[in-house]
């Protein structure tokens, strides 16, 4: 099943219908399916926040509903009748210590899109906002019924955490962080499949915080992931796709919410054309562009991870830009431009400079994205800067060591002046048959601002430099906004506008 937005949030009222068809799915016997109008109504009325469904392209096609309750009111041993109160849920308990869920599901064209993990995922946040000490469900162990000849259900469990056996349900508890508090039995009375067994299961939250933001809240703990891509020899489109998704792929596996690809990290594709000049070879390269942005589109839904592309040859009414997107996890995506082209780049290719200069916002708070050169040019950091920019991306392509000091030391200077993070990603190695394309060097890294509560050097992780690999580092926004505030300097405050001010000339078309 294709998806081209993927949205989650609270339930509503309103939703009721689509709720409906997705729950006979789910359960094919109408009988079955317990979720009614009247049923989830009793559940928005008593606890509307912990009610979250996702949806593909404006329809609800999965759900998860929870409760809060006084977990001491019913200890570890319960059936689901009780803590539901028989689906009256006058167990909820708004001064509660635990989020019992009560529910998880996906339609079934639905279940290649990964969506179940994105519901966990929001009733984790949920837990840590509301400042819930724990997660706790009863879990059906629906392949169960299969083995209960030959071993016994705590036998069962075993062998699915050590993954000799699977369980649709018990393997994803289990991959999504729970652990099994204890086995129980008659928990969900007509639960053939599991044989009226089930596993108590428990998520707990380790920051236990006085926050009472519900989700989609904004991030502090960010993780970002960095590609030091290798240009290698390619022989078609598809191979350009798998090894972009090797990247997406790893980097998501660690629950990364960026990934930074370099600038014209699809220069291989130029191969083809080294019989034209370089001018119209660049061209040729750009007819690939939407293609592969449509691909990105796809794995950040996919992957549930954000995707900045580096950039990629563009046309735009005429014009060769120097341009990449950023693929949002929800479906979303938007386009930036180098505002500065070098003068290889306009002489050689006859490039021009975008006039967009913004912030993007994203999941995770505000970013800005600069090219290369963009990142020696501190006037347009500063307006980002005074945009909102927590995180500065630098996709970046130098050829020799001398171009590569320029980025690395500018985006330096920027993460100091600007009191942001500033991720740099960069290509490596040689072309030997594309034209103007032949040597990269590059070391990929993550810069801080230079305080106390940051590396003393400024550098928070660096690669191995001119060897492909992925960076994973994490950054915490709250650092910033205590930087801001506490810092042993305040170079955004400070400044005398007295003096001197920087305004934007021309405004974003």
């Amino acid at each position: 099943m294709e998806a081209n937005h993927i949205e989650v949030r609270h339930l509503t009222r309103e939703d009721m219908s689509e709720l409906r068809a997705a729950c006979q799915e789910v359960y094919q016997i109408k009988e079955l399916a317990t979720w009614n109008e009247k049923v989830v109504d009793t559940l928005l009325t008593k606890f509307p926040e912990g009610q979250i469904c996702v949806c593909v392209d404006g329809t609800v096609v999965g759900c998860a509903f929870s409760l809060i309750v006084d977990y001491s009111r019913f200890g570890d041993e319960h059936t689901y009748d009780q803590i539901t109160d028989k689906l009256k849920f006058g167990t909820h308990d708004p001064s509660g210590d635990v989020l019992y869920g009560i529910e998880v599901f996906i339609h079934p064209d639905y279940r290649g899109l990964r969506l179940a993990r994105r519901l966990y995922d929001a009733r984790k946040e949920l837990c840590e906002n509301l400042n819930l000490r724990s997660i706790i469900a009863g879990g059906r162990m629906p392949n169960f019924a299969k083995h209960a000849d030959s071993i016994t259900a705590k036998q069962f469990i075993e062998k699915v955490k050590t993954k000799e056996l699977h369980d649709p349900v018990l393997s994803f508890q289990l991959s999504n962080d729970f652990h099994v508090r204890k086995l129980l039995k008659g928990y969900l009375t007509g639960d053939t499949e599991s044989l009226e067994y089930a596993t108590l299961i428990e998520w707990p939250n380790i920051f236990y915080t006085k926050s009472v933001k519900l989700i989609n809240a904004p991030k502090s703990e960010i993780r970002l992931g960095l590609v030091q891509w290798q240009m290698r020899t390619l022989d078609n489109l598809k191979q350009l796709f798998e090894q972009i998704e090797f990247f997406v792929d790893a980097v998501s596996d660690y629950k990364s919410d960026f990934i930074l690809f370099p600038e014209l990290f699809n220069a291989p594709l130029m191969a083809d054309y080294n019989h034209l000049s370089v001018t119209q070879s660049i061209r040729k390269l750009a007819d690939y562009t939407e293609v592969i942005r449509d691909k990105f589109i796809e794995f950040a839904i996919t992957y549930n991870i954000n995707i900045i592309t580096g950039s990629m040859p563009y046309l735009i009414d005429g014009h060769l830009h120097n341009s990449g997107f950023l693929c949002r996890r929800d479906g979303t995506w938007e386009r930036y431009d180098k505002i500065h082209v070098t003068p290889a780049e306009a002489r050689n290719w006859a490039m021009k400079g975008g006039e967009r200069i913004r912030v993007f916002d994203t999941d995770c708070g505000k970013v800005g994205i600069m090219i290369c050169y963009d990142v020696e040019f501190p006037e347009y950091s500063r307006l980002l800067a005074d945009q909102g920019m927590n995180i500065l991306f630098v996709p970046f392509l130098t050829d020799t060591q001398n171009g590569y000091t320029r980025v690395r030391h500018c985006a330096m200077a920027r993460a100091i002046e600007n009191e942001c993070y500033v991720a740099i990603a960069g290509a490596v190695g040689n072309l030997a048959n594309v034209n103007n394309m032949d040597i990269q060097y590059a070391q990929s890294a993550l810069f801080t601002p230079s305080d106390f509560a940051f590396p003393t050097t400024g550098i928070k992780a660096e690669a191995v430099p001119n060897s492909e690999m992925s960076l994973i580092v994490d950054v915490n926004i709250d650092l910033l906004k205590e930087l801001h505030s506490h810092g042993s300097v305040h170079t955004m405050r400070d400044r005398r506008k007295d003096l001197y001010q920087l305004t934007q000339v021309k405004s974003e078309k």
